[in-house]
């Protein structure tokens, strides 16, 4: 990925590894737009793979609608035909959800911060 003026410049090269990331998300877990980005190497681009994932042409069959924000918030209404269809979509697969409706990211985050407890840490 190419700066310029400051701003990052999304080429095919981050989008295809961005796409091959999400691919890997099993059933049951999901990832945040940050981990992905730091997955690629990109550690401050978590906002360019929410674009690229606003836009994967459905053809791809890329399991989009597991790829959250980084305190299991759901993907904005114009995505996925709204907040209710990604929700049904992630129970379906067995992802459960907190009393103010995220996801429970301490059983369901996929990766190397499984282990952690880190949505429960006590304020520094």
């Amino acid at each position: 990925m190419a700066g310029y003026d400051g701003e990052r410049v999304v080429d095919a090269a981050f989008v295809q590894k961005v796409y091959e990331i999400v691919a890997q998300i099993p059933v049951g877990k999901v990832a945040t737009y940050g981990q992905i980005a730091e997955l690629i190497g990109e550690a401050l681009a978590a906002r360019e793979v929410g674009h690229v994932m606003s836009c994967v042409p459905a053809e791809q069959k890329l399991p989009c609608h597991r790829v959250v924000n980084r305190t299991g918030v759901l993907a904005p209404e114009y995505v996925f035909g709204g907040q209710d269809k990604q929700r049904a979509m992630l129970e379906a697969e067995g992802v459960t959800f907190l009393a103010d409706g995220r996801i429970d990211m301490t059983l369901h985050l996929w990766g190397k911060y499984e282990q952690f407890d880190i949505f429960n840490m006590p304020p520094t």
